[in-house]
C-alpha cells in the first residue's frame, strides 16, 4: 500500500474522525505551534501510556461487551501481546444490535465461533486512516480487500467520505471513530459486529 500525502492524511483523518474530534478538540489545550512535530520517541511514549489493545477498550466503557467477549473467547491475552495490530473495533450499541439469546449463547457456549468472529475485526499491522483511505482510493470502485487474522477478508470502500466494511455475507459496518492509538496498535470503531 502506498502512503498518502500529509495533506490527504489530515484532510481525510478529519473528515472520519467528524463530530468525536470536535468534541475531543473542545476539551483539549490549545497546541504549541512551535514544536511543529512530536518525535517518535514522543509517540511511542504516548502510545504506551495509552496501554494495549485490551487495557484501551477496558478503559472506556463503551467497549464494555467487546471486553467481555474477548475474555470469553479468551483472546484477552493475544491481543495484549507485541503486535502490533489494526482492531475494528464494535461498540456495545453494535453488539445490542445482535439478538440476545443469539449473543449470549456465543458468550458462554459457543466460544469458537465468538473467538473466529472477533478475529475477523483483528488485522495484523498499525494501519492508520490515512493509509486504509488512501488503499480504498487506489484500489477504486472494487474496493480495497483487507485480510483479517482469522484468514477471512474484509472489502473496505469510501461510502459519502466515511469509511464502510463489508464482511463476508455482505453485512456493512461503519468506521465511526479512528487511530485510537495503543502501545500495540490502533483502534477504529464501528458501529456492527461483523460476521465471517
Amino acid at each position: 500500500m502506498s502512503t498518502p500525502t500529509s495533506t490527504l492524511k489530515s484532510t481525510l483523518a478529519a473528515a472520519l474522525t467528524g463530530s468525536a474530534a470536535l468534541a475531543l478538540s473542545a476539551c483539549a489545550p490549545e497546541a504549541d505551534t512551535s514544536d511543529t512535530a512530536m518525535t517518535e520517541e514522543s509517540a511511542a511514549t504516548e502510545a504506551a501510556a495509552a496501554g494495549t489493545i485490551v487495557e484501551v477498550a477496558q478503559g472506556d466503557e463503551g467497549f464494555s461487551t467487546l471486553v467481555a467477549a474477548v475474555t470469553a473467547a479468551g483472546l484477552g491475552e493475544t491481543l495484549s501481546g507485541e503486535g502490533p495490530f489494526t482492531v475494528f473495533a464494535p461498540t456495545n450499541d453494535a453488539f445490542a444490535k445482535i439478538d440476545a439469546a443469539t449473543l449470549t449463547e456465543l458468550t458462554t457456549n459457543d466460544t469458537e465461533t465468538l473467538g473466529a468472529i472477533l478475529t475477523y475485526h483483528v488485522v495484523e499491522g498499525a494501519v492508520d486512516a490515512a493509509t486504509l483511505v488512501g488503499a480504498i482510493e487506489e484500489a477504486g470502485d472494487a474496493g480495497f480487500t483487507v485480510t483479517t487474522v482469522g484468514g477471512g477478508t474484509l472489502t473496505a470502500s469510501l461510502v459519502e467520505g466515511a469509511v464502510v466494511l463489508t464482511d463476508a455475507n455482505g453485512g456493512t459496518s461503519t468506521v465511526i471513530a479512528t487511530d485510537v492509538e495503543a502501545s500495540n496498535g490502533l483502534v477504529h470503531v464501528v458501529d456492527t459486529v461483523l460476521m465471517p
